[in-house]
């Protein structure tokens, strides 16, 4: 009876072995997949992509009468400020109106560690029609991605990810456009024509022949009403003024 009982507990202790053996197995599995499968979470800018062209991202009309630049950075609270507490009302008065033609030049600035992230995933939201959207978003949601909110934190590609699915993108393709860096290029190219103008903070407003940075929904319609009357001026200068050559009427 005893040497039965020995031999039973020695069959039960090698399957328990077997059992805590084989889950190491998958957990070690396990481990690797997600090692190797989770891909990136943020994207580092490859310097070996050229600059291209600056192209901003327009709303509104591009042959309104005021034409105005903003170079902004998706992680910069400034930045944040303007889109969630001006640019409604821009948006509102003078662009949806015709007045103004607005155009985003993505200029993320280098200590800001999570930014040129947030700026591939608004410009291939472009792909699918969604930059404004996803340009709200991501300035809405500073505070769950924003290593300046949340030191230390370094997956914002998920935080972008569900963002996308949000807004009903297709998130794989999304996706895909963000970790191949398809607009690194021209990223680079916005951040260029901001250097040539002399950007050296965010957001930079650019409304006629003045760049400014802090401004309020009154003091951003002051410069565009300064625009318009400067334009208009001009214009009835010239129409007083006669034609080159002739003399004018009386003369």
């Amino acid at each position: 009876m005893a040497k039965k009982t020995v031999q039973k507990a020695k069959a039960s202790n090698a399957q328990f072995v077997g059992i805590i053996v084989a889950v190491a197995i998958v957990g070690v599995a396990a481990l690797g997949y997600v090692l190797t499968h989770n891909g990136p979470k943020v994207i580092i800018v490859d310097p070996k992509i050229p600059a291209g062209a600056a192209e901003g991202h327009l709303m509104g009309k591009a042959d309104a009468p005021v034409q105005v630049l903003e170079f902004g950075d998706f992680e910069c609270p400034g930045c944040g400020n303007f889109a969630t507490l001006t640019e409604p009302d821009v948006r509102a008065r003078l662009i949806n109106t015709g007045v103004v033609g607005f155009r985003f030049f993505d200029f993320p600035l280098v200590q800001h560690k999570n930014s040129f992230t947030a700026h591939l995933a608004a410009a291939c939201a472009e792909d699918q029609g969604k930059f404004w959207d996803m340009h709200d978003r991501i300035y809405a949601g500073q505070d769950e991605w924003s290593d300046l909110v949340r030191p230390g934190f370094s997956d914002p590609l998920s935080v972008f990810k569900r963002y996308a699915n949000e807004l009903g993108m297709d998130v794989k393709t999304w996706e895909s456009c963000v970790t191949s860096q398809k607009y690194t290029a021209r990223i680079k190219g916005n951040q260029a024509e901001g250097a040539r103008r002399n950007v050296s903070q965010t957001p930079t407003i650019v409304i006629g022949n003045k760049q400014v940075n802090v401004v309020t929904y009154d003091q951003f319609k002051k410069l565009v009403d300064d625009v318009l009357a400067e334009a208009a001026n001009a214009k009835s200068g010239s129409a007083g003024k006669p034609a080159a050559g002739k003399k004018g009427a009386g003369q």
